[in-house]
C-alpha cells in the first residue's frame, strides 16, 4: 500500500496523522516507511540540516531508513519550498525527486506514506507543484482536514483538485488541532456527505499527541 498524504492547509497535522497511520500498521504486523521528499524549516545537526516532521516519519518507519532517504530535499527557512530554494540558490528538479521516492518504493514496505508540504498546490519550480509529484508517482491520496472555520470549502476544493488531477482520493481524516470548532459534529457530517471518499478517522484535540494515541482514532485505507 502506497499513499500520498496532503492537507487542506499548512499545520493541519499531516505528520502526526501520517505517523499515526504508520503506528497503526505496525500494530497490525505490517512493515512501514514514511517519506517527506521536500521539507522547508530545518535545524543544523550532526546529520546536517534536519526537519522535525521528517525526523518524526523516520522514527515511525519500521524499515529504519536513513534521514536522507526520508527527506532528500531540505531547506533551512520555514517558507514555501520554491522561495526557500531560490533563497539558497538551488533548483527543484521534479523528475529527480520522483526518482528518489521511487527508489524507496523498492524496499517494498507494506505501507509507504509520502507526505507533501503544506497543501495540494504548493509551488515547486516554474509551473510545477507538489501535486505534480503525486501525479508522477501515481499515488492515491489521503487528505487531512483541519477542523476549523473554513474547512468545508478548503476540503471540498482540495478533493475536487485531486480528482481533476486524475488521482483517486483514498480517504480523509478530520483532525482537530485546537479548540473544537462551532458545530463541529454538523460540519463533520457535511464533509462525510459531500467528500467522495471514506472518513478514515476523527482525531480530537489531544493535549500531548503522539502516534500511538492518534492511531486509536484511525482506520487504514480499505478497512474503513
Amino acid at each position: 500500500m502506497k499513499y500520498f498524504v496532503t492537507a487542506t492547509d499548512t499545520d493541519a497535522g499531516k505528520t502526526l496523522i501520517s505517523c499515526g497511520f504508520l503506528q497503526l500498521a505496525r500494530q497490525q504486523g505490517l512493515s512501514t516507511l514514511g517519506l517527506k521528499p521536500v521539507a522547508a524549516g530545518a535545524e543544523e545537526s550532526d546529520q546536517g540540516l534536519v526537519n522535525e516532521d521528517a525526523l518524526a516519519l523516520q522514527a515511525a518507519s519500521s524499515l529504519e531508513p536513513s534521514y536522507s532517504e526520508v527527506n532528500p530535499l531540505v531547506f533551512k527557512a520555514a517558507i514555501a519550498p520554491h522561495l526557500a530554494a531560490a533563497e539558497e540558490g538551488r533548483q527543484l528538479n521534479l523528475e529527480r525527486l520522483a526518482g528518489r521516492v521511487r527508489g524507496q518504493f523498492l524496499k517494498k514496505a507494506d505501507l509507504t506514506l509520502v507526505e507533501g508540504a503544506g497543501g495540494w498546490r504548493v509551488p515547486l519550480q516554474g509551473q510545477q507543484t507538489l501535486a505534480d509529484l503525486a501525479r508522477q508517482l501515481q499515488l492515491p491520496v489521503i487528505l487531512v482536514v483541519r477542523m476549523q472555520l473554513g474547512c468545508l470549502n478548503h476540503a471540498l476544493l482540495t478533493a475536487e483538485a485531486i480528482l481533476r488531477d486524475g488521482l483517486p482520493l483514498a480517504g480523509w481524516v478530520a483532525n482537530t488541532t485546537g479548540e473544537a470548532m462551532a458545530r463541529e459534529e454538523e460540519n463533520w457530517q457535511t464533509l462525510a456527505r459531500l467528500l467522495p471518499a471514506p472518513c478514515l478517522g476523527r482525531v480530537p484535540c489531544l493535549q500531548n499527541p503522539d502516534p500511538e494515541t492518534v492511531s486509536q482514532y484511525l482506520q487504514l485505507p480499505g478497512s474503513a
